[in-house]
């Protein structure tokens, strides 16, 4: 990177600058954790000499960073697959249950918005459907950051919400299901063919709010390809060759996954594995009446704080996860 060409091909630099930041990723956490414990002995050593209930304080302190940090990268250990350290596409569909259920999406859609960005991750609304009289039907974010698709992958599932409606007038308990989707945003150095009778590509009027262009010509775009049955669609760009790019995109990064996944499970037969995941199966319940509890039905991690969890405190169930399965 020091050399004075680098820059000379600017695609083959950048290759190299997102290379030394997964190794930083690595060193520069491990460095940091080694400095806290390197302080804590010292405490350890001047404890022993006097006492002093401040210093003991401070040496908790220090001990429960160390353990803290020492956590978070035997967590990120656990991210070695091939499509962990990819940015992301993250999807949540409302489920059946109308008005209630996208009430329920555009809450959770907050709560990804909420995680990222405690993460330090971009995170950019590539498409969102408002629903007819609140919430939305579906949303699409694209999320940049080290390891997204890793950390995302453990939301992949459907998600059920047990509330007293705001919706009814009788103020009865009701039950809503959303499904979050995830896939891997895959660069253009991975090629992934897809032949254009593969595909079908319809267009529409974008809906909802952006400007004079929405409403007035038929600029979202949705593909559906035919072999795999994916449907992938997007309104949030001003042109229709801009929504069918990043339809394209999208698409790619789906067919992608499916086929590294498929080739992953096939190894783990041929290997005796017995892990299974069941990413169509209910993953999470979210209950705030008559008690509030979040409970992952997968490794039976819970947090009794919903408002914490639903203003992106999701840490404890992502890397619950990833020890298990990761």
């Amino acid at each position: 990177m020091e050399e004075e060409n680098f820059w000379s091909d600017h695609e083959a630099a950048q290759k190299v600058i997102n290379q030394s930041n997964l190794l930083k990723g690595w060193t520069e956490p491990y460095r940091a954790i080694k400095k806290r414990f390197d302080t804590a002995k010292e405490l350890l050593e001047e404890m022993e000499e006097q006492e002093d209930p401040e210093l003991y304080q401070d040496l908790l302190k220090e001990l429960g960073a160390v353990e803290e940090g020492l956590e978070d990268l035997e967590v990120k250990k656990m991210l070695s697959g091939k499509l962990d350290n990819k940015d992301c596409y993250l999807t949540v569909n409302a489920g059946a249950g109308g008005t209630e259920s996208c009430d329920w999406a555009s809450m959770l859609l907050r709560m990804y918005q909420k995680w990222a960005t405690k993460r330090g991750w971009k995170v950019e609304v590539v498409e969102k459907l408002d629903g007819e009289v609140a919430g939305i039907k579906n949303a699409t974010l694209q999320i940049s950051g080290p390891f997204a698709y890793g950390y995302c992958k453990a939301e992949k599932g459907v998600h059920r919400l047990v509330r007293i409606s705001p919706f009814d007038s009788n103020a009865r308990r009701h039950t809503s299901f959303v499904s979050v989707d995830t896939s891997p945003l895959i660069e253009d150095d991975i090629r992934v063919e897809i032949r254009p009778e593969e595909m079908r590509i319809d267009t529409f009027r974008a809906s909802g709010a952006g400007g004079q262009h929405v409403n007035t010509t038929d600029s979202a775009v949705r593909i559906t390809h035919i072999p795999t049955g994916m449907v992938v669609s997007c309104q949030g760009e001003r042109s229709q060759l801009q929504n069918k790019e990043t339809c394209l995109k999208m698409l790619r990064s789906r067919l992608y996954e499916k086929e590294i996944l498929e080739r992953e499970e096939t190894l783990e037969k041929m290997g005796g594995e017995k892990k299974e995941i069941a990413w169509g199966s209910q993953i999470r319940n979210y209950v705030f009446h008559p008690y509030t509890l979040v409970k992952d039905t997968r490794t039976k991690y819970e947090e009794g704080n919903i408002q914490e969890v639903m203003d992106g405190a999701l840490e404890g169930f992502v890397n619950a996860y990833l020890k298990e399965f990761g």
